[in-house]
């Protein structure tokens, strides 16, 4: 489908130059910015509504159906970076 968008001179020169560095169209690249840009957009208000629902019903500590989960990330990072301690000195 062709739509008609008007753009300035100045942009219309800096997206010749970024195609021609792609080795693509500027038909091309439009597209492609057009898509991050909106995929960026619809990743940043996933991101806020989960923030929005986190502020709404605040995790109570770190506790949930699973257990402590705060006792069990610290438990496994303490683990982990015994093991790379471990790794390092073996390597030496």
């Amino acid at each position: 489908m062709a739509t008609l968008v008007q753009l300035t001179e100045g942009l219309v020169t800096r997206l010749d130059r970024a195609a021609a560095r792609r080795g693509t169209s500027r038909s091309s690249l439009i597209r492609e910015l057009l898509d991050q840009a909106l995929r960026e957009g619809e990743r940043d208000e996933t991101s806020l509504r989960l923030l929005q629902g986190y502020t709404r019903m605040p995790q109570s500590e770190g506790r949930d159906a699973w257990g402590d989960l705060d006792s069990w990330s610290q438990i496994a990072a303490r683990r982990n970076l015994a093991a790379l301690r471990d790794e390092e000195t073996e390597s030496w």
